[in-house]
């Protein structure tokens, strides 16, 4: 039963990973007839109006209690703060910064989660960790150089790492909030708040969406129902049954994926670097979510004999 969890787990936090990956490619559409604030709350109305459907269908009903305190914290930083301000910190920098500077994420979630959620830190998890890092500044520096217009600013930058402050404080409070909620209703809840949050933008957003090419906002609506709705609820899932460090080191998967869809969907050819990076990426999640063989011998052992 404990080895059907895990795998079902895995391929939860599989599914959140290719559709993250996703959404960089949908985002250079809607991004470029929407501002970063319009985008982010054209999003989470998409992603909420579909995931209250769902909740009211499966008469889920309100997150008890204790869990709002997590669904707020995260709802704020992480579906509200960490959507508006990456998408504003990638109009000031070029994809390759962004993305280095991003992938600082996991890394503070592993420490944060370690100090106020009393995680450990087993030694397989930091060494993967570094090398995923080490692939996805690879990744970074050969998007960086790739393009005469390249360009990252001291303004980009730090919100960029912002973005990367946002989402581990997120992940970090909404992982004790799947303690006593589901993942839907943790999910779902979380959305809603980061769009009330955003409403101050629902002027940008009518006004843009008015003049916005059809395929900018189909782009919005993809990223709402797939990459926000699906993608958060399958994390949340996934969160609930592991320790947020080695979920957030499963992410380092992302920037490999997006150079697989980018040369799928956008013909972008990668060098050498950029794959190199992106087996980098690719290797150290699988270090970090490796257990001891010996561990995992006793773990096959006590499965068998149930």
């Amino acid at each position: 039963m404990q080895n059907r969890t895990s795998r079902l787990a895995l391929a939860a936090a599989g599914v959140t990973v290719v559709l993250w990956a996703s959404a960089f490619v949908s985002i250079r559409s809607a991004g470029a007839a929407y501002s970063p604030g319009a985008l982010a709350l054209g999003r989470l109305l998409a992603g909420a109006l579909v995931l209250g459907s769902v909740l009211l269908i499966r008469r889920e009903g309100l997150p008890p209690r204790a869990a709002w305190r997590g669904i707020l914290i995260s709802g704020l930083l992480w579906f509200g703060v960490y959507m508006v301000v990456l998408n504003w910190g990638e109009q000031e920098v070029d994809a390759g910064t962004a993305a280095m500077v991003v992938n600082i994420g996991p890394i503070l979630i592993a420490l944060l989660g370690a100090r106020f959620l009393k995680e450990s830190l087993p030694p397989r998890l930091i060494a993967g960790m570094a090398v995923s890092f080490a692939g996805a500044v690879a990744v970074g520096l050969s998007m960086s150089s790739g393009g005469s217009g390249a360009h990252a600013s001291v303004l980009g930058v730090l919100l960029c790492l912002v973005a990367a402050a946002a989402y581990a404080g997120g992940v970090v409070a909404q992982k004790p909030a799947l303690a006593h909620g589901s993942a839907l209703q943790v999910t779902t809840f979380g959305c809603l708040v980061g769009a009330v949050a955003c409403l101050p933008f629902a002027g940008q957003l009518v006004e843009e969406a008015g003049r916005a090419p059809l395929s900018a906002t189909l782009n919005m609506l993809y990223l709402g129902v797939f990459p926000t709705a699906l993608a958060f609820t399958t994390w949340a899932y996934a969160l609930a049954r592991t320790t947020a460090g080695r979920m957030g080191a499963t992410t380092y998967a992302v920037p490999a994926l997006v150079v697989l869809l980018a040369w799928l969907f956008l013909g972008e050819l990668p060098g050498v670097l950029t794959l190199a990076g992106g087996a980098l990426c690719l290797a150290g999640v699988a270090v970090s979510r490796s257990r001891p063989r010996a561990r995992a011998a006793a773990a096959a052992g006590t499965a068998k004999s149930t």
